[in-house]
């Protein structure tokens, strides 16, 4: 029986192409990234499953990790998340790390849940956290660092729309305004992640099912989804909007707009799934309507780096899949065309090789990326291949060309021609790869 082509369930094999789509967005989140001062950092792909038990939330660990125990007999996780491992890795230096500390990541990271669009089982994510700074501040450059990411990538303040919360404002509703359980809170806090993935009638019995007769006797229903039907923070009780972390709240978006963000609105439904997160939370959601869905996601988390033994440090960040990034740029026609990395292909007329080297050569040392085809083909079924491989410009080499120095480069898009000798030829080739 002949073998499988396909990859593993959930997961992408990535040809030329697939790859290039990948390094144009990873460039782009690096460049910003960089540009407000985080630094890269990696780490191993498998983690003791512990670091995840300690804080990630039961789903992530229970249903959705690649878990095994290796030939020492310890319990190990394929990373699903990047977040437990970077507070483990600051952990390891906290005395000697300055401080703030900003880092960016682009992991590999496999969940083992039902492949959908915008969800598969191995994705890349882009993990970018500030270390040290308590104040509001964070939250305010973090989301400025996401937005300056969309704008980048040429996306207009229509296209989505960043949602903030806070997980002190949930906690403090459910279990001091409407009087719940730990228990019950908790049970509820987790309907509320969900709440949009079911419709009223059925989040409502859900409520009900969790909070008993006597809390439907109260009212706390009825209470619950008015405080949910909030649009601003100005709808909320009179009390509530006089605690801290509603001042914080408010706080973050006045920041935010003066930093020219206009597209950022407060929603109290809004929980992120990890039960690290501390404060203020956040996600940017796609407007389209055939894409209206979460794309990224983060807040702060105050409490991990302290799991590990340390004094904690307060942090904030966020992480934003490849496949929902690629799946914006493509909805909103903001990808564009990709030519290859090779910015010449060399057809050779003839035994050629040996005497073109020192003109290739000299193309590779101006800049040029060159790739010499070296099948011996006739010159039509060589261009063909060029253009196969998306590659912009070739230039055919045979003893003429090499005894006269001068030689023809052929858009192979365009049809439009350019003679010259080597150098002519490379900065127009130079010239055009900028462009």
């Amino acid at each position: 029986m002949a073998l499988s082509t396909q990859p593993y369930k959930g997961a992408r094999d990535f040809y030329p192409e697939d790859k290039r789509v990948q390094k144009y967005m990873f460039n782009i989140l690096r460049s910003v990234a960089e540009r407000y001062g985080y630094e890269e950092y990696d780490a191993p792909i498998l983690e003791p499953l512990e670091i995840y038990t300690a804080k990630s939330g039961e789903e992530i660990v229970n249903e959705q990790t690649y878990t095994f125990e290796d030939r020492g007999g310890r319990q190990v996780v394929i990373r699903p998340e990047m977040t437990p491992t970077v507070s483990r890795m600051v952990a390891a230096r906290r005395q000697e790390l300055g401080y703030p500390l900003r880092w960016y990541s682009i992991p590999n990271l496999w969940r083992y849940e039902r492949p959908q669009r915008g969800r598969l089982r191995e994705h890349w994510q882009l993990n970018v956290d500030i270390f040290g700074v308590a104040t509001m501040a964070a939250e305010t450059e973090i989301i400025t660092v996401i937005n300056d990411m969309f704008k980048q990538f040429g996306a207009t303040s229509n296209m989505y729309r960043i949602k903030v919360n806070s997980r002190q404002l949930i906690n403090y509703l459910l279990r001091d305004h409407l009087e719940l359980s730990e228990k019950q809170a908790h049970e509820i806090s987790k309907l509320i992640d969900r709440m949009n993935k079911m419709d009223r009638e059925q989040f409502i019995a859900k409520t009900e099912a969790v909070l008993g007769a006597e809390a439907k006797v109260k009212g706390t229903t009825e209470t619950l989804m008015t405080l949910l039907a909030c649009t601003s923070i100005i709808e909320l009780p009179q009390s509530v909007q006089e605690l801290e972390y509603v001042k914080e709240l408010q706080t973050v978006l006045s920041q935010l707009e003066k930093n020219g963000i206009t597209n950022a609105t407060f929603d109290l439904s809004l929980m992120r799934g990890f039960d690290y997160y501390t404060g203020i939370v956040f996600e940017v959601f796609d407007t389209h309507p055939d894409n209206n869905r979460s794309m990224l996601g983060g807040g702060r988390y105050d409490g991990l780096v302290g799991l590990f033994g340390v004094d904690p440090v307060p942090t904030v960040g966020f992480g934003w899949g490849d496949v929902t990034l690629q799946n914006f740029l493509e909805i909103h026609s903001l990808m564009p065309e990709l030519s290859s990395e090779t910015n010449l292909y060399v057809v050779l007329v003839g035994d050629m090789t040996e005497d073109a080297q020192p003109v290739i050569a000299e193309f590779r040392s101006n800049g040029i990326t060159v790739a010499v085809d070296l099948s011996g083909r006739k010159i039509g079924d060589q261009l063909k291949t060029a253009s196969k491989k998306n590659i912009t410009h070739a230039i055919v080499i045979g003893e003429s060309e090499i005894q006269g120095g001068t030689y023809t480069c052929k858009n192979l898009d365009t049809g439009e021609e350019m003679s010259g000798n080597v150098d002519v030829l490379s900065r127009m080739l130079n010239s055009y790869a900028r462009n």
